[in-house]
């Protein structure tokens, strides 16, 4: 997991020093021969790529589907802050870093070791961080979506297609829209069974006459038992996973 974090941070300080000629390692050095200025430009790059970070985590990995499904399924059972955000979030990210470990292997041998070792710049390092990213974009987004963003860009009169190859700006937009659209799909699928067991426990209430009884307070128990019974959270994360190409 440290690979893929320090993976990842090298992608994002790549994108935002890709045009400069010295190493990263040599940013916060004094430059010697006058050049101030780029010098500060090329520092403020580096710390304002490195601040956005987890917003761009959040655009390019499979993170927005992980928590959009628990989110729905703590709604569902009517649990308000059980269990808390930390714990889904970090579990997300977790699955995040176990779904992605390709992607990052993959951007850390092509990409940044190469670049560690001086055998490339950081232009080239870029283009190859970033191309794992892209494949894995591509495989998980509908084809409906990358339509969109392309005609949507063709209407003013920019090129996002280079020999059969979708610009970023294109593919990560679609790729979230895409990960939003499942993510509420698999979202429905968990929360209609508590959906069942709610209507089910009002109409016996209502049947009763315990009219001032939220049914809520009755049905709350059988939600949490029948989730346990069933093993939920194997079901939900394993099912999750097995869902990105």
């Amino acid at each position: 997991m440290i690979r893929a974090f320090l993976t990842f941070v090298a992608m994002m300080a790549m994108t935002g020093v890709a045009a400069a000629q010295q190493l990263p390692g040599d940013l916060f050095n004094t430059p010697v021969d006058g050049s101030v200025a780029s010098w500060i430009i090329r520092t403020f790059g580096l710390l304002t790529v490195l601040s956005v970070a987890p917003g761009i985590l959040i655009m390019v990995t499979s993170f927005p589907r992980f928590v959009i499904a628990f989110a729905i399924l703590r709604s569902g059972m009517g649990l308000a802050t059980t269990p808390s955000n930390m714990i889904l979030v970090s579990l997300a990210l977790f699955m995040t870093f176990y779904v992605m470990a390709p992607t990052f292997d993959k951007a850390w041998q092509d990409g940044v070791a190469p670049l560690m070792d001086n055998q490339i710049d950081e232009t080239e390092a870029a283009r190859r961080i970033a191309e794992p990213f892209r494949a894995f974009m591509t495989a998980n987004t509908r084809d409906k979506d990358i339509e969109l963003f392309i005609s949507l860009a063709e209407e003013r009169g920019q090129t996002v297609v280079t020999d059969n190859v979708v610009d970023l700006r294109v593919v990560v937009p679609a790729f979230m829209i895409s990960e939003i659209r499942r993510g509420f799909e698999i979202g429905f699928l968990v929360v209609l069974p508590f959906l069942v067991i709610d209507l089910i426990v009002a109409t016996i209430t209502m049947a009763m006459g315990m009219m001032m009884l939220p049914p809520t307070s009755i049905s709350l128990p059988f939600k949490i038992l029948f989730f346990v019974l069933i093993d939920g959270w194997n079901l939900l994360v394993g099912s999750l996973v097995r869902s990105f190409a």
